[in-house]
């Protein structure tokens, strides 16, 4: 079992942490850290001042862009949760990622000032959230004659634009590889003529901070239309491929509708100058 400490928010994985700390130079690299976020009604500081704005308000005082910049990383992705549609609770509220150039930079901010005064707004908002650590996987790609979102059947309108569904996903042992690959097939047939595009597939290395689960991929799927999503989500093919296959391969999994705020999901996996 990891080594955790408590938080007011979650545990922290002080065995997960101690691999972010001390990767060699030569073997570190990029890291995505995927926040999910669940506030509290109302933000409660721990050095008992006076409050009056919610939790999501507290979060977005938080925000600690200029810490980020400071240790080369950004916010590649960020958005309100919209409709949770698998995964029991909590129901989570906001979905942020943030690319850091190194395992050892997420450390090194943690120690930094100017984000130690800021961090005390997100205690003060945050009621739960898991940060899970991850780097992109191969994904599959697009076939030639895949559809603009022009000639979609619901492609993005004025009051209906553009959303990215999310998958947490953690797999029964030994249940990712033929169930995922005959689900895969059968989905993106239904999928490719709806408009879906891949922002992005990524790969849980850990969780510095959770309810104690583990995971194992978190991917990013982006559709023209909220009704192009629920149009691809209730088609009877995509429905039946899902009891058969994407059932029986995944253990626990949350599936999220968000709009985003930030969208630079898919850029920030692209090679330098690509």
């Amino acid at each position: 079992m990891p080594r955790t400490r408590t938080t007011g928010y979650g545990q922290i994985d002080n065995d997960y942490g101690m691999v972010l700390a001390t990767t060699p130079p030569a073997d570190d690299g990029p890291v995505w850290m995927v926040n999910l976020m669940k506030f509290r009604d109302m933000a409660t500081y721990a050095d008992g001042r006076e409050s009056a704005i919610s939790g999501r308000q507290a979060d977005d005082e938080y925000a600690p862009l200029a810490s980020l910049a400071a240790v080369g990383a950004e916010v590649v992705f960020f958005g309100d949760v919209e409709d949770q549609f698998l995964g029991d609770e909590p129901r989570w509220d906001r979905i942020g990622v943030v690319k850091y150039p190194t395992r050892r930079a997420f450390i090194d901010m943690q120690s930094r000032p100017d984000f130690k005064e800021r961090h005390a707004h997100k205690e003060a908002g945050m009621q739960e959230t898991i940060v899970i650590g991850t780097r992109p996987i191969a994904a599959p790609a697009l076939p030639d004659d895949a559809p603009d979102w022009a000639d979609v059947p619901h492609p993005p309108t004025d009051d209906d634009g553009p959303v990215m569904i999310i998958h947490v996903i953690r797999f029964n042992p030994g249940g990712r590889d033929a169930d995922m690959v005959d689900f895969r097939r059968a989905a993106g047939a239904v999928a490719v003529p709806h408009g879906v595009r891949i922002a992005g597939w990524f790969g849980a290395e850990g969780t510095i901070v959770g309810d104690g689960r583990t995971w194992d991929q978190v991917r990013f799927n982006a559709f023209p239309s909220r009704a192009a999503f629920l149009a691809m989500a209730l088609d009877p093919a995509r429905l039946a491929a899902h009891a058969d296959h994407r059932e029986p391969a995944i253990a626990d999994t949350y599936t999220f509708l968000v709009r985003p705020r930030i969208d630079r999901i898919a850029a920030s996996t692209e090679p330098a100058g690509g």
